[in-house]
């Protein structure tokens, strides 16, 4: 018996110690997993509300408050000019106190941050004068399908002048002004359209000097556009092209012939004065 109670004592010890390993085991793995989940937790980026549109809206409507959202944003990958809520936004709120709504420049898809650059100030159309920056201004520019890139062109473009006439008794074209922004194509200012339009006029912004010379340009010659490529920020030399240097014309240099010279005296005869023809002695 004694022998058998000591053997059962012996057994329970081992299966004691072996469920305090397995506790111990346990235990571990959940504080492991504990601070596993504390550490991602401490390393979470903190959120802020930005508003989100419900639906896609295009150019020209107007912004209402049932056609957007608050969305939970990572702080450090808010777009530049969102519009957030409460104590985060920062400069004029979307919908100010006085009611005034703002009206879209740009197509915006579903669940798309609203931002600055694509709504106008509260009160605003979407017209040309709501895209102005300081101190620049809208000039009409006549164009047709040869001058006018065949009708690629759209609003948000950029474009060179090119300016061809007589200038100091020569035929030249020259680049008169570049990386010109196209604020309307007749009179449409929606840059979103994708469809090639035959325009007569396009309408670009420029500083008040550059509109008179502009506007000299095309009165006294013709004006021809080219389309600079998206994200193009080649530097562009000054240039100009003569007509005979085009087509390899030599133009010969005026040569004066002399005039023979003639040396006179003069003698009176009477009561008239008389020049005489002599030999010139040098």
């Amino acid at each position: 018996m004694r022998i058998l109670f000591g053997l059962v004592l012996v057994l329970g010890v081992g299966l004691a110690g072996f469920a305090a390993y397995l506790a111990k085991n346990r235990i571990g793995e959940y504080q492991a997993t504990l601070a596993e989940q504390e550490a991602k937790l401490a390393s979470n980026v903190p959120l802020e509300p930005v508003f989100v549109v419900k639906r896609r809206i295009k150019y020209g409507e107007r912004l209402t408050k049932e056609d957007v959202r608050l969305v939970a944003w990572p702080e450090n990958a808010i777009p530049a000019g969102a519009f957030q809520h409460g104590k985060h936004q920062k400069g004029t709120p979307l919908f100010p106190e006085d009611g005034e709504l703002r009206t879209v420049l740009r197509v915006m898809e579903k669940d798309e941050a609203v931002l600055l650059a694509k709504v106008t100030e509260p009160g605003e159309d979407a017209g040309v004068s709501s895209r102005l920056q300081k101190g620049m201004r809208a000039f009409a520019l006549r164009v047709d399908v040869s001058t006018g890139v065949s009708g690629f062109l759209r609003p948000g473009d950029l474009v060179d002048v090119y300016w061809s006439g007589k200038a100091r008794g020569r035929r030249v074209t020259t680049l008169i002004q570049k990386n010109l922004q196209l604020l309307a194509v007749d009179q449409i200012a929606d840059g979103d359209r994708n469809a090639p339009t035959i325009a007569r006029t396009v309408t670009v912004m420029t500083s008040p000097d550059r509109i008179a010379a502009l506007a000299q340009a095309q009165s006294s010659g013709r004006l021809t556009l080219a389309l600079v490529g998206a994200g193009d920020d080649t530097e562009v030399a000054e240039i100009e092209v003569d007509q005979n240097e085009l087509l390899g014309i030599e133009i010969a240099p005026k040569i004066v012939a002399e005039k023979e010279r003639v040396c006179t005296v003069k003698t009176r005869k009477g009561a008239e004065v008389v020049e005489i023809p002599i030999a010139c002695n040098d």
